[in-house]
């Protein structure tokens, strides 16, 4: 057993489009329970990852339903379930890395929500860890994105234009590949 499955934050509250904005990837979710089922007829290891944010009023709080996982996902047979507050994986509990590190594991696939936050910052972790990391672009969605940026101004960007620089990030700058649901699922 060598590589491990890494889902993030596949969280209810992400249907919030009131909160959160407009998104991309309609099939974000069937793609990550196509892996999902994947893993568990290949016997491999399936890392649950749930963000349980500090503010109340996020949808992620764990008083809100939102912080639920999705049906998916809270059925899959989890070898362990990593609670975050922040971006990166690596920074919950338990160790992710001591617990990968235990098991052997070199190799991640990592998929989940939001493309350009948690997904990226875990696989560029991972990536400077050591880790061989694949992130599996399809089985990722975010959100539109707008702020003020000191020198530049309001700042926008689409999902699919954050999701399109995700994958040139990671991949360009040599802390993962990028790959497709099918990439991985086929027999």
């Amino acid at each position: 057993m060598t590589r491990a499955l890494i889902v993030i934050d596949m969280q209810r509250g992400f249907d919030d489009l009131d909160f959160w904005g407009p998104t991309t990837n309609p099939d974000c979710e069937a793609n990550v329970a196509s892996l999902i089922e994947a893993w568990r007829a290949a016997d491999e290891p399936i890392v649950v990852v749930r963000h349980d944010s500090r503010s109340e009023g996020s949808p992620l709080h764990p008083s809100n339903p939102g912080n639920a996982l999705v049906e998916a996902v809270a059925d899959a047979p989890a070898a362990v379930l990593v609670t975050k507050h922040v971006n990166s994986a690596f920074y919950g509990d338990p160790d992710l890395h001591a617990w990968l590190r235990e098991r052997g594991i070199g190799e991640l696939v990592v998929c989940g929500i939001q493309t350009n936050m948690c997904v990226e910052t875990t696989a560029r972790m991972g990536g400077n860890l050591g880790y061989d990391v694949t992130v599996v672009l399809d089985a990722t969605r975010t959100f539109d994105l707008s702020t003020e940026i000191a020198g530049l101004g309001t700042v926008t960007r689409t999902a699919d234009e954050l999701m399109a620089t995700t994958a040139l990030d990671l991949q360009a700058g040599g802390f993962a590949r990028i790959a497709t649901t099918a990439d991985l699922t086929a027999a």
